[in-house]
């Protein structure tokens, strides 16, 4: 930009132009400098290498413990990748936790992928999964496809989700057999917590862990590259995951899963103290507490008056304020 201001004092230029590219310089640098401009995420990464499906598999391999937080939008994202998290799940409680919807049954694929694509915006160095949304894809395995197509090439997102085990197996190996990369999820699937009778422990009798097993073993065989655990007792999931030979991620699960995944809004504690929290939730902060006590203090400072002071204020040429109020007097009169 040295250039651009050399050349809007070069004499050789006409007045106009030289107001011109000075105006264009101030302009510039405001946007470049306005806490409205975009992160770059190249900043962020610290130069690590991005994660992959071969990253996830060694660290499987290795028995590390992988690490999974939701992001739903470019702030979001960006925190979750500079702390460190491997993989980065636009979840559909994007419904819930961000549009107020009161389950997950009612966001359309088109909200997940314009999510995505925010979220995609961010990371550059975790593996990203994108949520497919009740009604993309259980009707049938050509569904299941496109709806995958759409995530991956509008939304931007490395591999995808969704709920369901065995029945759900001839949508996996569809869509992994176009090539993309899918992560089941089993035990509570929220998009069918009607049918399960709300959010309810799974695997808990002799049959419904035998079940899961074998939903486990399914999407396993169809091709899926990982598989959630949610809502399922501690032992249970692990022996699932001791039976299977690609990583188990758990959220309300035990510790003896592959990894684990929560969702981001929860375990920052963003939602009012009282709001119902399930019990695998742990949190780690309070940005509701913080965020109010920051808002009532901007309220405060605004009402009387002490914000913004002198240094958040921009500074005016004393000759120019003189010469605008004597024109402002002069049409006045």
């Amino acid at each position: 930009m040295a250039s651009v201001a050399c050349t809007s004092r070069n004499p050789l230029l006409t007045r106009p132009l030289r107001t011109a590219v000075s105006q264009i310089t101030r302009s510039w640098q405001q946007t470049r400098w306005s806490s409205h401009a975009p992160t770059s995420p190249a900043m962020l990464a610290r130069g690590q290498k991005p994660v992959t499906i071969q990253t996830l598999q060694k660290m499987y391999a290795d028995k590390s413990p992988i690490t999974m937080l939701t992001a739903h939008n470019f702030p979001s994202a960006l925190i979750a990748q500079e702390a460190g998290m491997d993989m980065v799940l636009v979840g559909d409680s994007l419904a819930m936790v961000s549009l107020g919807m009161p389950d997950t049954s009612e966001v359309t694929l088109d909200e997940m992928i314009m999510s995505a694509r925010a979220v995609s915006r961010a990371v550059n160095r975790s593996f990203t999964v994108g949520d497919l949304p009740m009604g993309s894809y259980e009707i049938s395995p050509e569904q299941a496809l496109a709806s995958a197509i759409r995530m991956v090439k509008q939304g931007r997102m490395q591999s995808v989700k969704l709920e369901g085990g065995a029945e759900m197996a001839p949508q996996i190996k569809k869509i992994t057999t176009a090539g993309i990369s899918v992560c089941a999820h089993i035990g509570l699937t929220p998009q069918r917590q009607h049918a399960l009778g709300g959010f309810r422990v799974q695997g808990n009798t002799l049959d419904k862990a035998m079940a899961l097993y074998n939903d486990a073993k399914a999407v396993q065989d169809a091709g899926a590259f990982m598989v959630v655990l949610e809502c399922v007792p501690s032992d249970i999931a692990e022996e699932v995951t001791n039976a299977l030979s690609i990583p188990t991620i758990g959220i309300g699960a035990g510790n003896k899963t592959s990894g684990q995944v929560l969702v981001q809004i929860d375990m920052l504690g963003v939602r009012p103290p009282d709001s119902f929290m399930p019990k695998f939730v742990k949190r780690y902060g309070s940005i509701w507490d913080a965020g109010v006590a920051a808002i009532k203090q901007y309220k405060d400072e605004v009402s009387d008056r002490t914000y913004p002071t002198a240094p958040y204020v921009y500074k005016s040429d004393a000759k120019v304020t003189e010469a605008f109020r004597a024109a402002i007097k002069a049409g006045q009169s």
